[in-house]
C-alpha cells in the first residue's frame, strides 16, 4: 500500500531521533489509517520496528553510545517478558488492547517531559554502573508490555533508562535502539508462532520507509539539544494516546 511508505518514513524519523516514541504510533496508524485490525497491526508494527531499530541501533553502536552490560541483562529479561505479553495479547480483544494502551502512553510521555528539564549538560557522560536486579526487573516489565501492545518498547525503554537507571539521554537512546531491536524480533517471532499473519505489501512498504527514516533520524538527533529530544519524545507518545482516546477504541476490536 502506497500510504505505508510515508507513514514508515515518519515513524522512522522519530525512532532514530529519540530512540522510541515514533514506533508507538505504528499501531494506531495501522488501525486507523491503513485499516488493519488490531491484532494484525501489532504484528506488522513489530516487523517494522525490528527492521528500523536494527539499522539505527547499528549506527549508535558505531558511535559508542550503547551500554552493552545493561543490554546483556535487560534484553534477555525483556525477551522472556515479551513472550508472556504476546500470549496475553492473543487472549483479549483488540479494543481492550487499545484502551489499556492509553494510560501507559500518557505515563511514558509525562515521565519524559519531566526528564527534559534535568541533566541538560549530560550529553556524553559514561554509562552508569550496572545494577543487575533493577536491570532484570525493568527488562521483564518492558518486555511484557512490548509483547502485549505489539510495540517496539522504546517508548518505555528510554524513560526507564533515563529516569529509573540514570542514563544520560543520548546513551539511553542508543542503548534503547539495540534493546528494542532484540525485543521486537523476539516478540515478532512469538506473534508468528501464535499464527499471526503479515500483509507483505504493507509490511515491506512501511519497513522500507521506516529504515530510511531511522537512519536520517539518528543524524537529526545528533543536532538537537537533549531538552528538545525529551520534549519531542513526550509529545509523540502524548499524541498517540490522545488519538486513541478520541477514536474511542476504533476498528478492529
Amino acid at each position: 500500500m502506497v500510504v505505508a511508505v510515508p507513514l514508515g518514513l515518519a515513524l522512522g524519523l522519530a525512532l532514530g531521533a529519540v530512540g522510541g516514541g515514533g514506533a508507538v504510533l505504528a499501531v494506531p496508524l495501522l488501525v486507523y489509517v491503513v485499516g488493519q485490525d488490531v491484532h494484525a497491526a501489532t504484528t506488522t508494527s513489530l516487523a517494522v520496528v525490528t527492521a528500523a531499530a536494527l539499522a539505527a541501533g547499528a549506527v549508535q553502536a558505531g558511535r559508542a553510545r550503547v551500554c552493552w552490560p545493561q543490554v546483556g541483562l535487560f534484553a534477555p529479561a525483556a525477551v522472556g517478558g515479551a513472550v508472556v505479553g504476546t500470549l496475553g495479547n492473543q487472549a483479549v480483544s483488540g479494543t481492550a488492547v487499545l484502551l489499556a494502551f492509553v494510560p501507559v502512553l500518557f505515563a511514558a510521555g509525562l515521565m519524559m517531559w519531566r526528564r527534559a528539564g534535568t541533566d541538560a549538560a549530560a550529553v556524553e557522560q559514561a554509562c552508569p554502573a550496572l545494577d543487575p536486579a533493577r536491570t532484570l526487573l525493568a527488562g521483564a516489565l518492558v518486555g511484557a508490555l512490548t509483547g502485549f501492545f505489539g510495540v517496539g518498547g522504546g517508548f518505555l525503554v528510554v524513560p526507564v533508562l533515563a529516569l529509573g537507571m540514570r542514563f544520560p539521554l543520548r546513551r539511553a537512546i542508543g542503548t534503547s535502539l539495540v534493546i528494542v531491536a532484540l525485543v521486537s524480533l523476539a516478540a515478532l517471532a512469538a506473534h508468528i508462532w501464535q499464527s499471526a499473519e503479515l500483509d507483505a505489501g504493507v509490511t515491506l512498504g512501511m519497513a522500507g520507509g521506516c529504515v530510511a527514516g531511522a537512519l536520517i533520524g539518528t543524524r537529526l538527533g545528533e543536532r538537537l539539544p537533549q531538552r528538545t529530544l525529551a520534549h519531542a519524545f513526550a509529545l509523540l507518545v502524548g499524541i498517540a494516546g490522545l488519538y486513541a482516546v478520541l477514536s474511542g477504541g476504533g476498528p478492529g476490536g
